[in-house]
């Protein structure tokens, strides 16, 4: 999935950046209109968190196999990889009276909620098409399931991106506050996680929203679409304030468009996608290190976050998609889970410039978390065991045997395990985009282009787990284990490379590198 937030910077280059057409404002605004602005990133994650901890079992329990569950989720990596230059690139030429960004903000946020709607109503939507409740597979709910899916996905990309941008044009090159924007963008990030991972968790909300039960939605799908309304309402308040309350400069057309013009001429076609593949050209060796480490980085973590709370479902409390209550509580367990973790990488993520002093540099903090991470992976597979082995069931009325939850001891490793990975995760958060800043300001490459190309090298990643891991998990049995290993050898080989072949960056510009880093889902 995608970068919530990266800081922008100008650069020197003679021929200005396909991201930046026009300088910033001469004075930065005040901060409180860039926390408004940044709040929005709770909003955002918000919905992000719910597609985390409750998709997966939605699109399961709509008759899609768990074999071919991922492939939904490779709208996330294709529209990050094409929406964002897109709507990057536009923004940066738009001359609408509104400004540059708000009306992409406002249209993105608007189109989420629609895709919103098609999420929660699939299993409605498709009942009343025709869908039989008696067959376990739903084909007219998957398909208009899927529609919102992407919807939401693009419309995610397409509202991230320009309130980025909106966030450095406000801070005008004012490094102070340029940190301190980071700063509450990653806090909100924090906020919106969870406050998504403990609606998800809750298995009582559709009881506030009576009307999302129905013949066609069931509990778990009803609590889905009340932790949804509550996304859009969150999204569309925050989205309103920030738009009515900070205002944008106009920007010139007749510089816009002779800009375009140059740029067209250099590069021919979509100028956004021929900078950026063309600085592929222009990497260093440590750039393309940093590349390597992240793309192993990102293998580790796609299978997990895709499944983390199937997970907790299937191996950990042993239920079944659509039977008993036992795979429900898995996954609110999992939502909870989520939820510790968003905690833990809050906190961590205001302390990464510490604890790369501790451990001797940043290169060296990501290689001893990703092996961190690749420990973590791996007890997956203990905690499985463990929850097999003690496994107890009850008898229900028509005869079928109900898996019992787990004991203490189990449910607190599980979670246990799901607070740790905080600690990787708020590093991945910020050290790669910190990196990458650094050593595209050592050989002199334009920032926008460099973190272009790194995005790269965490969306073409997901891309291939997608694909694969589904029926890599079938071919072992359909389990999420034999991913989460495969996930373990990527972790520990990403924290061999990171402490052996990624050089260490100059100390002046590591420090600020690393109060710039970004998140991303």
């Amino acid at each position: 999935m995608e970068p919530l937030s990266s800081t922008k910077h100008n650069n020197n280059l003679s021929k200005p950046s396909s991201l930046h057409t026009e300088a910033p404002p001469p004075e930065a605004s005040p901060l409180r209109k860039i926390m408004v602005v940044a709040s929005i990133a709770a909003g955002v994650q918000f919905g992000w968190a719910l597609q985390l901890s409750l998709l997966t079992p939605y699109v399961q329990l709509l008759g899609i196999p768990h074999t071919w569950a991922a492939f939904i989720w490779l709208c996330g990596p294709i529209s990050g990889m094409l929406v964002q230059p897109i709507v990057g690139y536009h923004s940066d030429r738009c001359t609408s009276r509104f400004g540059r960004r708000r009306p992409f903000i406002a249209a993105g946020s608007l189109a989420v909620a629609i895709a919103v709607f098609l999420i929660g109503y699939a299993a409605d939507l498709g009942h009343m098409f025709g869908d039989s409740l008696a067959k376990k597979t739903r084909p007219r709910a998957i398909a208009i399931f899927v529609v919102g899916f992407w919807i939401l996905d693009v419309a995610n990309n397409m509202l991230q991106g320009p309130c980025r941008a909106l966030l450095a044009d406000l801070c005008a090159g004012d490094h102070r506050k340029t940190r301190n924007a980071n700063a509450f963008f990653s806090f909100f990030m924090a906020v919106g996680n969870v406050l998504g991972y403990a609606a998800g968790s809750y298995s009582g909300l559709h009881n506030v929203f009576p009307f999302t039960k129905t013949k066609a939605c069931d509990v778990y799908c009803a609590n889905l679409k009340s932790c949804f309304f509550l996304s859009i309402a969150l999204l569309l308040t925050l989205s309103t304030i920030a738009l009515t309350y900070v205002k944008e400069k106009t920007v010139s057309s007749e510089k816009t468009v002779r800009s375009s013009v140059e740029e067209d001429g250099s590069h021919g076609g979509m100028p956004c996608f021929g900078q950026l593949f063309g600085a592929f050209r222009e990497l260093k060796r440590p750039m393309w290190i940093l590349l390597l480490v992240t793309c192993l980085n990102w293998i580790a973590w796609f299978p997990f976050l895709l499944f983390d709370t199937d997970w907790m479902g299937r191996e950990v409390y042993g239920g079944t998609v659509g039977e008993g209550k036992a795979y429900d509580r898995g996954v609110r367990a999992g939502a909870l889970g989520l939820m510790l973790n968003s905690v833990v990488l809050g906190a961590t993520s205001l302390g990464v410039e510490v604890l790369a002093r501790g451990v001797g540099g940043v290169k060296r903090l990501w290689g001893i978390v990703n092996f961190l991470l690749a420990v973590c992976l791996a007890m997956t597979v203990l905690v499985t065991k463990m929850a097999q082995h003690s496994r107890q069931y009850t008898l229900l009325p028509n005869a079928h045997q109900e898996p019992l939850p787990p004991p203490a001891a189990v449910k607190a490793g599980a979670l246990a395990l799901f607070s740790l990975l905080g600690i990787p995760l708020a590093i991945t958060y910020s050290i790669p985009f910190a990196l990458a800043s650094i050593f595209s300001s050592t050989s002199g490459a334009g920032q926008g282009l460099s973190l272009g190309v790194l995005n790269l090298a965490i969306v073409i990643p997901q891309m291939v787990v997608s694909v694969i891991s589904g029926p890599w998990d079938a071919l072992f049995g359909g389990g999420n284990l034999p991913a989460f290993v495969v996930g373990a050898v990527a972790a520990a080989a990403s924290g061999i490379l990171s402490i052996i072949l990624l050089p260490s960056p100059p100390p002046d510009l590591a420090k600020a590198a690393t109060a710039a880093g970004g998140g991303f889902h």
